[in-house]
């Protein structure tokens, strides 16, 4: 009978490795309609993502979505893709790439630090390969979604559970579902905003730009709106903002439904009748800077601002692979690695 599994873990070995899988989002493989329509297919196609009677959801998503917002969406790839590929795929990678500087440092060559994309390439299957080509038989994955949400964080370990189904020899495993309120990631985020303030002054307002979901998750009991709520009153209370100093909106919605609110497009129109002529939007609820930051808010969210009376707009970015970043990070993961690995000794 054949099987899909690892030949790596099919030797014994006297010094099996400890690893660690980021896995982010996803990003196409280049900005253009033809790279465009299998991203977006299997992306629309998890149904954690989009939840719909399921034939249904296909003749809409094969007959009329795949047929016209391919196109749209390479445009607005475009305008932020690097000579190294997407903003996400490259700062994915440079967070993977400290991360495992800093964890070397700590717990020696015998810790492997990965990362994959749950949409496009690199995937979770073939990451959890090469891991395991590596002889890596305890595995800690880490989802870059502070906040847990079902589309996201749940998917991931459904991609988690699908790989694993089809090997014979199974790591030993764990799974980080959210980090919204870790005093590491707070402190990243308090710390990002202040260097701006320092470098740019304070706005009238600022703005925690969350990405959306359908109303009906939270009704479902999905945690991530109550989450993002969390992370944003930790960072307010870190700054000592006043309740007119900030907002908390949700961007990126899709469909005819209602979503979070309030939303950050509508809230960005409304301001400068309030009379608030300048602001500055963080997105914490990304670990790396990608198409919903740099374009969405740094682009198209900016123009709703100025066009409706702002005078100035500044985009925060995201944590990216800053060193408090980073720092934040590899105290997650070391907590969670307890009983498995301990620090080399000088």
């Amino acid at each position: 009978m054949a099987y899909r599994g690892s030949t790596a873990f099919d030797h014994d070995t006297s010094r099996p490795r400890t690893g660690v899988l980021l896995v982010n989002l996803g990003t196409p493989a280049a900005p253009t309609r033809q790279a465009l329509r299998p991203y977006l297919k299997q992306f629309l196609s998890d149904p954690r993502v989009v939840e719909a009677p399921r034939l249904l959801w296909w003749l809409i998503l094969n007959l009329v979505i795949l047929n016209t917002r391919p196109a749209r969406s390479a445009a607005n790839y475009r305008k932020v893709w690097t000579e190294q590929g997407s903003p996400l795929l490259v700062h994915t990678r440079a967070i993977a790439e400290a991360l495992q500087q800093r964890l070397s440092d700590r717990f020696g060559e015998d810790m492997v630090v990965d990362f994959a994309m749950r949409y496009g390439d690199p995937s979770v299957d073939g990451r959890l390969q090469a891991l395991a080509d590596l002889d890596v038989r305890r595995l800690l994955v880490l989802p870059l979604y502070p906040q847990y949400a079902g589309p996201t964080t749940a998917s991931t370990f459904d991609a988690l559970g699908q790989s694993l189904a089809g090997r014979r020899w199974l790591p030993e495993l764990r799974f980080i579902s959210h980090y919204h309120d870790h005093p590491g990631y707070i402190a990243a985020l308090v710390g990002s905003i202040r260097r701006h303030w320092d470098r740019h002054g304070r706005a009238d307002r600022l703005l925690f730009s969350y990405h959306g979901a359908p109303r009906s998750y939270l009704d479902q009991g999905d945690p991530y709106y109550c989450e993002c709520h969390k992370t944003t009153r930790l960072v307010v209370e870190a700054l000592a903002l006043a309740e007119d100093d900030y907002r908390m909106v949700f961007q990126s919605r899709f469909g005819r439904g209602e979503w979070l609110q309030p939303y950050t497009d509508e809230t960005l129109r409304a301001l400068p009748a309030e009379g608030v002529r300048s602001v500055q939007v963080i997105c914490p609820g990304f670990a790396a800077d990608c198409l919903e930051t740099l374009e969405e808010i740094g682009e198209e969210n900016r123009e709703y601002f100025l066009q409706a009376g702002g005078e100035r707009y500044e985009y925060i970015p995201c944590l990216n692979e800053q060193p408090d970043h980073i720092d934040a990070l590899a105290t997650l993961v070391e907590n969670n690695l307890a009983g498995w690995s301990a620090p080399e000794t000088p």
